[in-house]
């Protein structure tokens, strides 16, 4: 199995007192994978991502991509990914055409297969038609777009995005993550931040993030099966009535409000579940609620979040 990206104990802290920004960041990801960094702002995503970019130097730790230490071997490091900020980075002044041909400059290529290289860029982000159109004119789809043909114009085998989806309309989104699939099938190795749950699903393997430390990693499979409860969801009328009924509701180990129904943790002992949503129904009925949703379903990356997140404040109150 080839290691495309490996880092041992990395640190970051930019001051002495006080909480690392990273504390110690282990990562040891094959060639081909889409490898996810998960959390919330502050978690310490676009840190480690910039230390393994080569951009800030780490306090300690050591890391290497595609067999070239980040410390020692930086401008190698650099010629051999690409890297894509979390803000727009590339020059709003100039068109999609100019900036394409900037960035192929840069990494010295040959006039011959810059050419080939940027239609092919154009093609496979859908950026042809807008090829003339000055950056800062471009829609927050495609100037996510714009900064990930950039990133990828001298064919690097390794890319690392900070957050490509963040300020993306839906539509825009899935069409950012319907490219990054056809990149990684490539071969391509992506690792990537993000703070939303449902693309932790899409990846391959996750690491969660909290406040510069470590919460848990595996498959989305893995981390889902770690829990050891289920889910019910309500959706009732009152709604403040419903919320009484589940907060009181005996079986309840916790719940939280999704949109305009709520999501319930109950234990996974036998016959629990159905338990607890015989007596939501009874419930329910007796003050007269008008029910339009009650069903088990699998926990899912959020759940596991919340629940990691909940779980490391106890330990530390």
């Amino acid at each position: 199995m080839e290691i495309a990206i490996e880092a041992h104990g990395l640190n970051k802290r930019f001051s002495k007192q006080g909480q690392p920004a990273v504390g110690s960041l282990d990562l040891l990801i094959p060639r081909g994978q889409l490898y996810g960094l998960v959390g919330p702002d502050g978690a310490g995503k676009t840190t480690s991502l910039r230390m393994l970019a080569s951009v800030v130097e780490p306090s300690s730790g050591s890391a290497s991509l595609g067999g070239y230490d980040i410390s020692k071997k930086t401008e190698l490091v650099r010629e051999n990914i690409g890297y894509m900020p979390q803000n727009f980075s590339l020059y709003p002044d100039l068109t999609v055409m100019e900036n394409l041909n900037f960035f192929a400059d840069i990494h010295r290529m040959p006039a011959d297969k810059k050419a080939i290289r940027i239609e092919e860029m154009l093609d496979f982000t859908r950026l042809a038609p807008f090829q003339k159109f000055r950056a800062e004119k471009l829609s927050g789809g495609m100037k996510k777009k714009l900064a990930l043909a950039c990133a990828m114009i001298h064919s690097p085998q390794i890319l690392l995005l900070d957050e490509p989806s963040t300020g993306v309309d839906p539509v825009s989104r899935r069409e950012l993550w319907l490219i990054l699939s056809a990149i990684v099938q490539q071969g391509v190795t992506v690792l990537l931040s993000t703070p939303y749950m449902d693309e932790a699903e899409r990846c391959h393997k996750v690491r969660m993030l909290y406040e510069g430390q470590l919460l848990a990693s595996g498959t989305p499979e893995e981390l889902e099966h770690t829990l050891a409860f289920s889910i019910i969801e309500v959706k009732a009328k009152p709604r403040k009535e419903m919320r009484r009924i589940v907060r009181d509701v005996a079986g309840n180990m916790a719940w939280r409000p999704v949109g305009d129904r709520l999501r319930m943790a109950v234990p996974n002992d036998n016959g629990k579940v159905d338990q607890v949503m015989q007596t939501l129904k009874n419930l329910f009925a007796e003050e007269k609620l008008d029910v339009r949703l009650l069903r088990s379903v699998r926990p899912g990356m959020e759940d596991v979040f919340v629940h990691l997140v909940m779980k490391q404040r106890g330990q530390h109150e």
